[in-house]
């Protein structure tokens, strides 16, 4: 067993692992320094009262401590440590209840994580220049950011979409820029059929109406049914080939738009986005948010669509222009929307299109599944490692090239 003096740096309080300063998180790793190569034996991360549970054999270690809370942007990491990690890691923000998977890999490298007060510009150029990589969620990663990152080596993104990174500022400075591009299409396809069939079958309208004690089968608009309609799919990559050979299993008539219309599918007709608007009785948004695309759907769009037809967006909130859907609403235009991603997320759900009860409305929660969120993080810290320790990392999305 060992039982070392444990000092947290703000404020200067000294304690041993059975008696932590009660700011401190009981939630705690061990982390071994490079003295040696021996094998350690952990116990699981259970508590306060078991911190000093860890044996060790001829290996000094250092135990990290994290305020109590959970939030995305910890204000604070303590470090009590002989030997400082080789690598640092700027992590900007992130969107689950702890950092274990990606600190079992990156500690294993001998790094760690920089954690800023925040995620805004300012807090994350303070500790830019301690890092050798970036790791970023949602949180903006602008160019002022980059630029004080003067020892960055990659810049991962936990995530598919790359809009909120400048990505010309780090191809300028031969920074690598990954992404992990299919860790979630099963999800994201899962998700994008379930908004189709709610809207469809009014299921979160019936339940709504339930809810407040309505019990009313012909209240809303009248139910259809479902095959034998006609989806149209907005861009044809990965995720929207996935909901194609699904949404056929439900009878429906595939369109698609595709700029380059490579390697078609059997039962999937490519048109244009006008035609596609006009025959569609549900519109799915499957494509990048890019200044081609920022608000690709706003009111002339809106305006070709059948007065029945509704509209799925599970892709990036700028491709639709909200303030021209709930215009469209309002008018009958068209019959209603499911929205995953909105523009700013959180939106003011007590304002249109969110609160019109004909709208659906999902939390950026398409992504999202254990399976899902485990290969994300892992492969994203692997990405990293793997430029640290000079390999070439998986996905690089900006052409740069590594010696």
């Amino acid at each position: 067993m060992i039982d070392p003096v444990l000092s947290c740096p703000s404020c200067q309080k000294k304690e041993s692992p059975n008696d932590t300063p009660s700011h401190l998180l009981a939630s705690y790793q061990w982390h071994p320094t490079t003295t040696n190569q021996t094998n350690i034996e952990q116990t699981p991360n259970i508590g306060r009262t078991n911190a000093a549970q860890t044996r060790y054999n001829g290996r000094t270690f250092f135990k990290i401590f994290r305020p109590l809370g959970r939030d995305s942007s910890p204000t604070t990491t303590h470090h009590i440590s002989p030997n400082m990690a080789s690598y640092k890691i700027l992590l900007t923000d992130y969107a689950w209840d702890d950092l274990a998977i990606e600190e079992a890999i990156l500690s294993a490298a001998d790094a760690e994580f920089l954690h800023p007060k925040s995620s805004s510009e300012q807090d994350l150029i303070a500790v830019a220049p301690q890092a050798d990589a970036i790791m970023t969620n949602w949180a903006q990663v602008p160019a002022s950011v980059i630029a004080a990152a003067e020892k960055c080596q990659i810049i991962a993104r936990l995530g598919v979409g790359l809009d909120n990174i400048d990505i010309t500022a780090a191809t300028a400075r031969d920074i690598p820029v990954t992404n992990v591009p299919d860790y979630c299409l099963i999800e994201v396809a899962e998700h994008t059929i379930a908004l189709i069939m709610s809207v469809a079958r009014k299921v979160a309208y019936y339940h709504e109406a339930t809810q407040h004690g309505t019990y009313d089968l012909t209240a809303g608009d009248p139910l259809r049914r479902i095959e034998g309609q006609t989806l149209g799919l907005v861009g044809f990559g990965q995720i929207a080939r996935r909901v194609a050979a699904k949404a056929q299993g439900l009878g429906l008539n595939i369109l698609a738009t595709s700029r380059s219309r490579r390697d078609p599918v059997e039962g999937v007709t490519f048109c244009d986005l006008d035609e596609l608007l006009r025959e569609s009785d549900y519109v799915s948004l499957h494509c990048p948010l890019t200044p081609e695309t920022k608000h690709l759907v706003s009111t002339e769009q809106l305006a070709l669509m059948k007065p029945t037809a509704r509209l799925i967006n599970t892709a990036r909130g700028g491709v639709v222009d909200h303030e021209a859907l709930a215009a469209a609403l309002a008018s009958g235009q068209i019959a209603g929307a499911a929205l995953d991603v909105q523009t700013p997320e959180p939106p003011d759900l007590t304002a249109a299109p969110y609160s019109d009860p004909r709208v659906i409305v999902t939390p950026h929660a398409a992504f999202v599944s254990e399976e899902s969120l485990a290969d994300l993080r892992t492969r994203s810290a692997q990405q990293v490692i793997d430029r640290l320790q000079g390999r070439t990392p998986a996905n690089i999305v900006n052409g740069v090239e590594l010696e």
